[in-house]
């Protein structure tokens, strides 16, 4: 992002201190337990601080119901939630290179003029539907989240981009992959961010180690060929294996031996990097910083 967008200032004791625009905030992470602060000061001009057990954002008031981000060219609005996410995972900038690319070669690949179909599941806020709508595709945006969905249209309208063709979808991931199977609808390429843990919205529970299996068999049925693929995935203590043997299990071995799995992180502003998950990418295309 610009410098008007975000930056991760510093990490340690178990947080993470951020700017988003104007404000600079202080929320948990997780992966910074044991880190020592490296810009102590820093820490005592934060605008809020988010504590699960302290009330949510504090102090109360300090923040306004919403706010303007430039992220990767595309006005993102960013909101302080109760679960103390504000509708932005920075360390999925890393990947709008390899999405722009992946349109553009997945376009070139169709040689039939239509523009590439991307299947975005758990689709959050919108930052990778924009990007890959912009770079020309046509996008299905899903996520089993209504609120979600209608902030990720806003997004779009707020970038100039409320006219592309994006399919914006309230459902369940392997549902709706399913029901799209049985249509006989097909994608160029996916991209999903499947949460460690969740609820389906008929409450059927979601776990990252027993459900993305069968979601990847299904994403498989969905594509042919060497559909462009990226997965994401923020749990802790996941090793390249826990996303490398499924999607080789879906896709077949031979057919996903060029796939790329790398840390998930974000690089503060002194170089030091917080991780905060992996992801597998598909072809590997161009590397993520």
């Amino acid at each position: 992002m610009s410098a008007g967008g975000y930056q991760l200032v510093d990490f340690g004791h178990g947080r993470k201190l951020e700017r988003f625009g104007a404000y600079l905030l202080d929320r948990p992470a997780p992966a910074a337990v044991g880190v020592e602060l490296t810009d102590p000061g820093a820490w005592r001009t934060a605008s809020a601080r988010y504590g699960r057990g302290a009330g949510g954002w504090q102090p109360a008031g300090a923040l306004p119901s919403s706010w303007e981000v430039e992220a990767a060219g595309l006005a993102i609005e960013l909101r302080p939630t109760l679960s103390g996410g504000i509708g932005l995972f920075p360390e999925h900038i890393a990947f709008v290179g390899w999405v722009e690319l992946a349109v553009g070669r997945l376009a070139a690949a169709r040689g039939d003029g239509e523009p590439p179909a991307l299947l975005n599941l758990f689709a959050h806020t919108g930052l990778l539907t924009l990007v890959a709508a912009r770079a020309g595709a046509r996008v299905a945006h899903v996520d089993a989240s209504k609120p979600a969905v209608v902030w990720a249209r806003q997004n779009a309208v707020r970038s100039g981009l409320a006219d592309r063709p994006v399919r914006w979808l309230v459902d369940d991931a392997l549902g709706f992959a399913r029901r799209e199977l049985r249509r006989g609808r097909r994608y160029d390429g996916v991209v999903l961010d499947p949460p460690t843990y969740g609820h389906a919205p008929d409450g059927d529970p979601w776990r990252l180690e027993s459900g993305l299996g069968a979601l990847l068999d299904a994403i498989a049925g969905l594509t042919a060929g060497s559909p462009a693929l990226l997965l994401t995935a923020h749990a802790s203590g996941l090793r390249p294996a826990d996303l490398l043997d499924p999607v080789r299990a879906a896709f077949g071995a031979e057919t996903a031996q060029s796939a790329v799995v790398q840390r998930l992180e974000i690089e503060a502003q002194d170089g030091r990097r917080l991780p905060a998950g992996l992801a597998l990418r598909w072809p590997a295309g161009r590397a993520a910083p």
